[in-house]
């Protein structure tokens, strides 16, 4: 699978999706990673590392933003059909986005933003009719 943080291995994907089926009408971000870190464990004398926290936010919410974009562009060359729609981005949050627990400050900060993002992102490709929403299991 494509790495989801890389624009040339994303697009490469949605390409061969796109040529196999004709057009991309629906994209669902569902790929992600976490980690249960203390941001200080005083026990250990030990910091969160900001490499991890960063992994994380990466991976989580800068690759779900990158499918997101790329897809988009795809999307809005489709015909729409009679509601005017164009296309559908599904994506995966948390209840961590709201609820996290010890340890998950990167991963709820991830799934937070990709909730915070949403409704932004929703508007801007509303006028194209392209549909865009997060889902929170847990």
């Amino acid at each position: 699978p494509p790495q989801v943080t890389s624009p040339q291995e994303v697009g490469a994907a949605l390409a061969v999706a796109q040529k196999k089926f004709g057009r991309l009408d629906l994209a669902v971000n569902c790929a992600g990673i976490g980690i249960a870190v203390k941001t200080y464990n005083s026990k250990k004398d030990k910091v969160h590392d900001l490499e991890d926290f960063q992994k994380v936010i990466n991976v989580n919410l800068v690759g779900t933003f990158n499918v997101i974009r790329l897809s988009a562009q795809l999307m809005s060359h489709n015909k729409p059909d009679a509601d005017g729609h164009r296309g559908l981005v599904v994506n995966t949050a948390s209840v961590a986005a709201f609820e996290g627990q010890v340890g998950q400050a990167a991963y709820s900060a991830s799934k937070g933003g990709i909730v915070g993002m949403t409704l932004p992102i929703a508007r801007d490709l509303a006028p194209l009719g392209i549909r865009v929403v997060t889902i929170a299991p847990g």
